[in-house]
């Protein structure tokens, strides 16, 4: 794992939590998306060399929705950068870690993602992002 990519907060409502961060941060999102596959929209902050990502549910069945159902708004996960995605799954499978999905999957901010199960990781659910090179 090369870096923390970005860390991912649940709320409730994406327009407003925009306006809290820039004024919070000082600078507004640099990027909103929608993820259809997860039922999820983002806005991601730009903090130096880290990033935040807002995370909104747009199904009421989708994982945030039932994040914050259960939990509230809050940290839902911290994402670590990855060169070779394959490579890690295998990896941390070894190492006993519960990988959420085999196949990684196009996450937002042009990534490939994975997620371990936080059962496995002290209770934090931990993302595993990939750039997607498209000259490949």
């Amino acid at each position: 794992m090369n870096k923390v990519e970005h860390i991912g907060i649940a709320v409730k409502n994406l327009e407003n939590s925009n306006e809290l961060f820039a004024k919070l941060l000082g600078s507004p999102s640099y990027k909103t998306e929608a993820v259809e596959s997860e039922g999820v929209k983002t806005s991601f902050f730009k903090v130096g060399e880290n990033k935040i990502e807002l995370l909104e549910a747009t199904k009421a069945d989708s994982p945030i929705a039932k994040f914050i159902e259960k939990k509230g708004e809050g940290v839902h996960h911290i994402a670590f950068d990855v060169e070779d995605i394959e490579k890690e799954i295998k990896r941390l499978k070894a190492e006993g870690f519960t990988v959420l999905n085999d196949v990684p999957k196009k996450g937002a901010d042009n990534k490939l993602v994975v997620f371990l199960h936080p059962k496995s990781t002290n209770g934090v659910l931990i993302e595993l992002c990939q750039e997607i090179n498209f000259n490949e």
